[in-house]
């Protein structure tokens, strides 16, 4: 079992940063692919990026690539994704996830496993 608490939302104004962490039940973030995912109110959840167990491989949605960056810290068990240049699309609720799986970071939310309970994010115009 790993448990997933996100921190680091909150209400920002467009073109500002921000970074959201996850923090994994010890010892057990190096055994697993982490992932973040988004979730807007009346929409599917997305893919927001993963990075693999060492850390070596990222995966990003489209809309991430270039403006997101998601790392980990094996030694202290936490995710983290940082967020620049943020639009008031980018407001949704976002997600921490861990996978079990091997290979490379996937983009489908049935390949993770665990989740955490969410971290609001809201960019105002």
């Amino acid at each position: 079992q790993v448990q997933l608490a996100e921190s680091g939302g909150g209400l920002v104004q467009a073109g500002d940063s921000l970074r959201l962490s996850c923090a994994a039940s010890k010892h057990t973030s190096d055994t697993y692919t982490m992932g973040w995912f988004r979730q807007a109110p009346g929409k599917e959840r997305e893919f927001v990026a993963a990075v693999d167990r060492f850390g070596g491989t990222q995966r990003y949605g489209e809309f991430a690539k270039g403006r997101f960056t998601i790392s980990r810290d094996n030694a202290k068990s936490t995710v983290s994704l940082v967020m620049n240049s943020l639009k008031p699309e980018d407001t949704a609720a976002y997600y921490c996830a861990a996978s079990t799986l091997a290979g490379a970071p996937e983009d489908a939310p049935y390949w993770y496993s665990y989740w955490g309970q969410g971290t609001q994010v809201t960019v105002s115009t």
